[in-house]
């Protein structure tokens, strides 16, 4: 990662992937498009794909974006994250605890984490982490197992509590974002707003003119 993992600017705007909502595109191709407009971190989020398949994506993004020096995130699977040599991982309240994938992937590289109430944020999970993926904002599609939306007031007082940096997260577009920078965060993570987007170097270049 050629970023410095403490650069805020890495946080501004995160594209979650999605293949089911690519419109039959080859994902790198979105990503490398929307990278191009603006997106400065990815998180690569596939559930429905075997292993293989995982493993295939991930190394595509990774000679994509390691030259590029926009990190690239594995979601969930620390297998996946180190067979690649991603920039880090993101976990869920359900996977893996903070403190051992940190023992697996080693000190350099970067944890996100979910969060998406109070008593998640306590937890010392919550202190370990890099940065906190906090939400969702807003109702969305693309998580079918989504928490009750927290609105830009319930995300004002949940960031409020948090000590590292938060990306905003669930149901976020061009046009109802900016509330939610104003309310604290300090970055965006968009899935279909770009996935899905006809044109996914223009909406990211939406999203990277709020900053």
């Amino acid at each position: 990662m050629t970023q410095d993992r403490r650069d805020p600017r890495i946080w501004r705007l995160c594209l979650v992937t999605d293949r089911g909502l690519a419109r039959g595109r080859a994902l790198v191709d979105v990503v490398a498009q929307a990278v191009h407009g603006g997106v400065t971190m990815v998180q690569l989020r596939e559930k429905t794909a075997t292993t293989r398949e995982f493993l295939e994506e991930a190394r595509a993004l990774k000679a994509l974006l390691a030259p590029l020096g926009v990190p690239l995130i594995v979601n969930d699977r620390v297998d996946v994250a180190l067979a690649v040599d991603a920039d880090g991982v993101h976990v869920g309240q359900k996977d893996m605890p903070v403190d051992r994938v940190r023992a697996m992937i080693g000190a350099d590289k970067l944890i996100g984490l979910s969060i998406t109430n109070a008593e998640q944020l306590a937890r010392p999970d919550a202190r370990q982490t890099d940065y906190l993926g906090m939400g969702p904002l807003y109702l969305q599609q693309t998580k079918a197992d989504a928490s009750t939306p927290l609105g830009v007031e319930g995300f004002r007082a949940l960031r409020a509590q948090a000590q590292a940096p938060v990306i905003a997260i669930g149901g976020l577009k061009a046009d109802n974002s900016a509330p939610v920078l104003a309310a604290g965060a300090d970055g965006l993570a968009v899935v279909s707003g770009i996935v899905s987007a006809q044109d996914p170097r223009a909406a990211a270049a939406q999203f990277a003119a709020l900053f």
